[in-house]
């Protein structure tokens, strides 16, 4: 699996460097989230810009994520979807599940306002 890693203090971007996310890339990336995850990553953005085709495996790896950030407060974003990634996620009705966003910076602010929000919410407490 061929993929970029930035770590910034707030979120990881994680790129993927693939043209399909199908059971051959599938595995290698929900190991790579829970691993970031493990190493205490919060926020992770999963930019798909290369992305062209997407499977039932691929999918089940983006609800992994998914629900390993939410577990910890954190968010899970995804950014970048080509148009048979995002046909794919509408027609199993995880459009409403999954944090899409259309560009990777975008989901960078989409972090930002997620852990402010996290934060008024402790504060109130």
């Amino acid at each position: 699996m061929k993929y970029t890693i930035d770590k910034q203090e707030k979120y990881c971007m994680l790129k993927l460097h693939e043209e399909k996310l199908d059971s051959s890339v599938a595995p290698g990336l929900k190991s790579e989230l829970i691993t970031l995850h493990a190493e205490g990553m919060k926020n992770i953005i999963l930019d798909l810009s290369d992305v062209k085709y997407t499977d039932s495996s691929g999918l089940s790896a983006l609800l992994v994520g998914n629900r390993i950030m939410q577990e910890d407060g954190g968010i899970f974003v995804l950014a970048s979807l080509s148009e048979h990634t995002m046909k794919l996620i509408k027609i199993s009705q995880l459009d409403s599940v999954l944090n899409i966003l259309p560009t990777a910076e975008e989901a960078i602010d989409a972090v930002y306002m997620h852990e402010i929000e996290k934060d008024l919410k402790s504060g109130e407490q």
